[in-house]
């Protein structure tokens, strides 16, 4: 994958700022996001240094997405993710062409589904680690 030529870093703060107020305000996502966030300028960060290293390669995240959200699995449902997806599409058809908009939309489908099935996975309780023989 290259880097989007049609996005910069100021266009993903923008984007990542104007998402996570529709989130923050949104009736089903706002309860879960605000409990779970304490510093919100900090995570804006975050956010938009992972949408920079998605988007440009710029290599800026370094976090643990998985592990942050498994804090949270038991409120974390397939509806909400459908929520958040409708939040995201609106934002990004909001401030950028459709082809740029489709991009993004698609890009966070994938991480979505990607982080949809490892909460399923690291969640369930009848999956049994990995046995290990030692000779």
């Amino acid at each position: 994958m290259l880097a989007d030529p049609d996005l910069t870093e100021a266009d993903l703060e923008r984007l990542v700022t104007r998402f996570y107020a529709a989130v923050r305000a949104d009736a089903d996502l706002g309860p879960i996001f605000n409990d779970a966030i304490g510093d919100w300028p900090h995570h804006l960060g975050k956010l938009s240094a992972f949408w920079s290293s998605v988007m440009l390669l710029s290599g800026r995240y370094h976090g643990r997405p998985m592990q942050a959200h498994l804090l949270h699995a038991d409120r974390i449902t397939p509806e909400l993710f459908g929520r958040w997806l409708a939040l995201w599409s609106d934002t990004t058809d909001a401030l950028f062409p459709p082809a740029v908009a489709a991009r993004l939309q698609e890009k966070a489908r994938r991480i979505g589904d990607s982080l949809q099935m490892g909460l399923r996975f690291y969640a369930d309780p009848t999956r049994k680690a990995p046995h290990h023989d030692h000779a």
